[in-house]
């Protein structure tokens, strides 16, 4: 047999072209596959997110109404939680507190604390800074700033601001603001 032939019989033979072509798509459904694997795992933290933004939010929540179902004369600190608050970075660290209170200018001023929590306020309106766990059993951490502001019209109000982090690493999932007047109540 000629080698001309020889190789021209060889390039019209296709065995073995069954097991690449094979080779190729499973190549290809792999890729496909490990595509739909990321988008799950991607959309799975995203969930996890929007849970612990969701519960943060409940909680800050939370703690404002207890704040709005109380007497404006009720809406304080207690002495001892408020050192502590104050000696710790993360609570001191917040944009809140240095624009407020940290050096409060005038009209700006601190609200002044008491010995004991009133027995008609819960503790945790008394107590600016604690860690609780949510309902999706995760720790959490509430951080509540109070201080007095005059706005333009006059009246001095109490500014509260409750802010949730997370209660391993501090980020904050959460912040909620609201002021109380004295002639509400």
């Amino acid at each position: 047999m000629p080698i001309g032939l020889n190789v021209h019989t060889r390039a019209r033979d296709e065995s073995g072209f069954g097991l690449l072509e094979l080779l190729m798509a499973m190549v290809m459904l792999n890729v496909g596959v490990l595509a739909i694997v990321a988008a799950f795992s991607s959309g799975n933290a995203a969930l996890a997110r929007a849970s612990r933004i969701s519960t943060a939010a409940a909680l800050a929540d939370k703690q404002i109404e207890i704040y709005r179902g109380q007497d404006y004369d009720n809406i304080l600190f207690t002495t001892s939680e408020w050192n502590a608050a104050v000696a710790d970075s993360t609570y001191t660290g917040d944009s809140v507190y240095q624009q407020n209170m940290a050096s409060p200018q005038a009209p700006k001023a601190l609200v002044g604390t008491v010995t004991t929590c009133p027995t008609v306020v819960p503790a945790a309106a008394c107590d600016p800074s604690f860690t609780t766990t949510g309902a999706d059993h995760r720790s959490y951490r509430v951080d509540t700033y109070l201080y007095f502001d005059t706005p333009n019209f006059g009246n001095q109000l109490k500014t509260v601001t409750v802010v949730v982090r997370n209660g391993l690493n501090n980020r904050v999932y959460s912040r909620v603001s609201s002021t109380f007047d004295p002639s509400t109540g």
